[in-house]
Order: structure tokens, then C-alpha cells, then sequence
């Protein structure tokens, strides 16, 4: 079996620098007032973060799922539509699309229902019921979902072809050989790139602070314009975000870890 690698082995002096930052500024956010009040109101802003990264995030991989799927298809207009997609997406800055999503594509869809809506006698809905963290989760989902797609597609395309022919073989139907042979072997090459890419949805939900949706982000940018406190504010937001990122990326190392030590006994 083999052993951990050096890599592996080293002491996490980073974590250690991290925690001391970490730690004093929740100590600056116990002691000082300043600090104090700008963490309420943060923390507003918090649920709307985490709501804005788990749904953009989930319909993301399902977008990516069933574009990788659609990339490793027999038939060619599947795999060159979802094709054209991917690199479409990827290179457009997800900033970019986030405006072009909430001031292009949102009131192109309320116009579209509209007049759907007027031939089977149904009301007309105005641009602004259109909320604009729906157009902000929408974006995020179109942006992540080019990148998920190719972390999909590396790890099916990873499993051994003759272990999905066995399973052809004993007679399983595509989503059996799918289920069961497939994805849980694929699952451990996914994994690694896929939990990186949801450490950077956390980060990148930030964005929708440019529409004005009440993030952790815009609620710092409001507070600093209103109190003048600028150094003090962007600490506490960085905080916040910090803690989730490391937060996160140590949870998903620990389970990299065990998955490898299961797969290596």
C-alpha cells in the first residue's frame, strides 16, 4: 500500500497563519464595537450568500450533468450543441453574463411570456416581478454549469471502458450500467475538481452584489459607504468569507483523504 506523500506530511503551517488571523479578528469583533455592529449586520447578508451558492450551485451540477452527458453522446448535433455551450460560456466572464443575464435574457423572457400569455388569456407580468436574485442565481448557474461539465465528463470518461462492457454484458440497461458502474467509480476523480468549484461559487456569489442583491458583499459595500469605516468593514466581510472557503476546503480534503485510503486497501 502506498504511504502518504510528502505533501501530505508537511505541517500545515498556512493553517496555523490562518487561524491566528482568523482568531484575532473574531477577537477584534468581540471587543470592539465598531466590528461588532458592522458582524450584525453582516450576517444579513449571510443566508443570502449561502442561499445564492446551494441553488445556483445544484442546478449547476444538474445544467453540467446532463451537458457532460450530452458531450459524450452518439450523436453528433448533442455533442457539438453542448460543445458550442461550454466554450461559449467559459469564455465570457461570469460578471459579464451576470449583467447581460439579469438586463438581456430576464426581460427577453418576460416579454416572450407576455405574449404567450396574451393568446391563452393569461396576465402580463411586468421586468421588475422578476426578482433580481432569480437573474442572479440563473447566471451563476449558466457560468458554473460550462465548467462542471468538463469535471463530469473527465471522470466518466475515466472509467475503464471494458468494466462498463461486463456490465453490458450481464444484461444492465444504460442507467443501471450508470448507477451502479459508472458514476460510483467516476465519483472519486469528480470529486476533487467539483469541491473546488463549489469553494469558488462561494467566492464568486460575491457577484451578484452588482445588482444590488443583499449578499454579504453588498451589505459591506452599503455599511463602509454609510459609517466610513472601510478597513474595518472589508475585515469583518473577509471574515465571513474566509471562514466559509477554508471552512469548506478542509472538509472536502478530509473526505479526498478517506476516499483514497479506502480505495487504496
Amino acid at each position: 500500500m502506498p504511504g502518504p506523500s510528502d505533501q501530505d506530511k508537511d505541517f500545515p503551517y498556512w493553517l496555523v497563519i490562518v487561524g491566528v488571523t482568523v482568531t484575532w479578528l473574531f477577537y477584534e469583533v468581540l471587543a470592539n464595537d465598531i466590528y461588532s455592529q458592522t458582524l450584525t449586520t453582516l450576517l444579513r447578508g449571510l443566508w443570502t450568500t449561502v442561499y445564492v451558492t446551494l441553488v445556483g450551485y445544484a442546478g449547476a451540477s444538474l445544467l453540467g450533468l446532463l451537458l457532460a452527458l450530452a458531450m459524450m453522446s452518439r450523436f453528433i448535433v448533442l455533442r457539438q450543441a453542448a460543445r458550442l455551450y461550454v466554450e461559449v460560456m467559459r469564455g465570457v466572464p461570469i460578471i459579464v453574463l451576470l449583467l447581460y443575464v439579469a438586463f438581456v435574457v430576464a426581460p427577453g423572457m418576460v416579454e416572450g411570456w407576455n405574449l404567450l400569455a396574451a393568446q391563452i388569456g393569461l396576465e402580463p407580468v411586468r421586468t421588475r416581478d422578476f426578482p433580481l436574485i432569480a437573474r442572479a442565481i440563473m447566471a451563476l448557474i449558466l457560468a458554473y454549469a460550462s465548467f462542471l461539465a468538463e469535471v463530469f465528463r473527465a471522470g466518466l470518461q475515466s472509467v475503464d471502458r471494458g468494466q462498463i462492457e461486463a456490465a453490458e454484458s450481464l444484461g444492465l440497461n444504460g442507467w443501471q450500467r450508470f448507477r451502479h458502474i459508472v458514476f460510483p467509480q467516476a465519483f472519486r476523480t469528480i470529486l476533487p475538481p467539483y469541491g473546488n468549484d463549489f469553494v469558488a461559487m462561494v467566492k464568486d456569489s460575491s457577484l451578484v452584489s452588482v445588482l444590488g442583491v443583499a449578499d454579504i458583499a453588498q451589505l459591506g459595500k452599503v455599511t463602509a459607504a454609510g459609517n466610513f469605516r472601510y478597513f474595518e468593514t472589508y475585515n469583518v466581510v473577509a471574515l465571513l468569507y474566509l471562514t466559509m472557503t477554508i471552512g469548506l476546503s478542509l472538509i472536502l480534503r478530509r473526505v479526498e483523504v478517506r476516499l483514497r485510503a479506502r480505495t487504496q486497501r
